[in-house]
């Protein structure tokens, strides 16, 4: 067996159709784009062999550190069988080497080999493998496997929510919460449309970006990134917009109508002699009635403020092999109560489902479930479209360089917090002394 660099052509070939593990962070097109955004110079790499056949295969992410050092990173891990314990050994020491001549600190991993999974029901699901074989099999390759983290303290997450699109639609919706299939209904009901995007979209999915942003106290990334990610994916169709839109007049026409049937009921109920449940129907109508005359005037004043129809929700569809992944969602803050989010997340399921698609992965969440954990309200949402909760193996380390690796993973960080505390240290007592 030996490591030879792909092209990329060869390369996608490959990792798209592994039975086992083809994923979008192992494609060229994000070798590409970690290079043009990130400065990450990317390396195919494949395993061949006696007669020259592909067995395993990787993308690695050179990252360049200070002194002539970098690491090396296999985003999702190498492609191949993880249960074949020769087949890891046999592509962790090809990789190794290869790190090793390029002055490498150490090599990174995150295989998205899962670790235990629940389905909707928080049953535990029995795998076809034993997953601590497999982490053990991989220290003893020489790995150093980083722990079994609850949150977003790994590269990639740890933890996310999978649909098997393998079901039929009826199956997957009925797996859905009982308040995820209210709302859908309700959204479709109030008119509110979703359709798929263009690259002339892509300001307006960074406005959400920023709002939902704003609201959960992160950042992510810059107008360009996003920009850069679509047009490099989009060469062959990877990556999908799906815009959530209210249309005003359409909401206040299907208001209208409500509206008008209500009054009528109302007229044709007796005016005098009512029983005790003809007046709490009427009571009831009359509720609806109001409550139906506030909801058109607010559509109407909305229109007056946003035009014919606004964008409610934008969502980052990305596909590769048989898999897709919900990347990114962004939201706004106002209409709310139309639930136009669901209505999306339901359409972009249906799409990857009437595609052919086999998985359809939420990219992420949390294993901390405490009630105090601030993330806590993203997973109870993800968790509502009745996906299995999948934990994968966590991320691990080959330290080539047993030395350097503690300073820059251990020493540095350390430094650069003590820097950044004396500075805050300091600019405090600036500006007490300036009061």
């Amino acid at each position: 067996m030996k490591l030879i660099e792909l092209d990329e052509k060869k390369f996608d070939h490959y990792v798209k159709h592994h039975p086992e593990k083809s994923h979008f962070l192992q494609s060229a097109a994000w070798g590409k784009f970690s290079y043009e955004i990130r400065n990450l110079k990317p390396f195919y790499l494949g395993l061949i062999d006696d007669e020259e056949k592909i067995i395993a295969a990787t993308l690695l992410l050179r990252k360049a550190l200070p002194l002539g050092y970098c690491y090396f990173y296999a985003p999702r891990g190498f492609v191949m069988n993880y249960k074949d314990k020769s087949l890891i050994k046999s592509m962790t020491k090809e990789v190794v080497a290869f790190a090793k001549k390029r002055r490498a600190i150490f090599v990174k991993m995150d295989p998205d080999i899962i670790y235990r999974k629940e389905n909707y029901l928080e049953e535990e699901q029995k795998l076809d493998y034993d997953s601590n074989k497999i982490i053990h099999t991989l220290k003893e390759a020489g790995y150093k496997h980083l722990g079994f983290t609850k949150n977003f303290e790994t590269t990639q997450p740890r933890y996310t929510f999978r649909i098997d699109l393998n079901q039929t639609l009826p199956e997957i919706e009925s797996h859905f919460s009982k308040t995820t299939k209210q709302r859908i209904n309700k959204a479709q009901k109030l008119g509110t449309e979703v359709v798929i995007g263009t690259e002339k979209d892509i300001h307006e999915f960074y406005h959400l970006m920023r709002l939902t942003e704003a609201r959960k106290d992160f950042i992510s990334h810059t107008e360009d990134y996003y920009q850069s990610l679509y047009e490099i994916f989009n060469e062959d169709n990877k990556a999908t917009l799906f815009l959530g839109k209210v249309n005003f007049d359409k909401v206040i026409e299907e208001g209208k109508k409500r509206l008008k049937k209500i009054i009528s009921e109302i007229e044709s109920m007796p005016t005098e002699n009512l029983s005790k449940s003809a007046k709490t129907k009427l009571n009831e109508l009359t509720k609806q009635k109001e409550k139906e005359k506030e909801e058109i005037e607010k559509y109407k004043q909305a229109k007056e403020k946003y035009g014919k129809e606004l964008i409610l929700n934008a969502h980052w569809i990305m596909e590769y092999g048989d898999k897709a992944w919900v990347l990114y969602a962004g939201n706004h803050n106002i209409l709310t109560e139309t639930y136009a989010n669901y209505h999306t997340y339901y359409e972009h399921i249906k799409y990857c489902k009437e595609k052919g698609l086999h998985i359809y992965d939420q990219f992420g969440t949390i294993g901390d479930l405490r009630k105090d954990n601030p993330r806590l309200g993203l997973h109870e949402f993800k968790k509502k479209f009745g996906g299995d909760y999948v934990e994968f193996i966590g991320e691990f380390d080959y330290v080539v360089n047993p030395l350097m690796y503690i300073v820059f993973t251990k020493l540095v960080p350390f430094y650069r917090n003590m820097v950044k505390k004396q500075a805050k240290k300091e600019a405090n007592h600036e500006a007490s002394r300036n009061k």
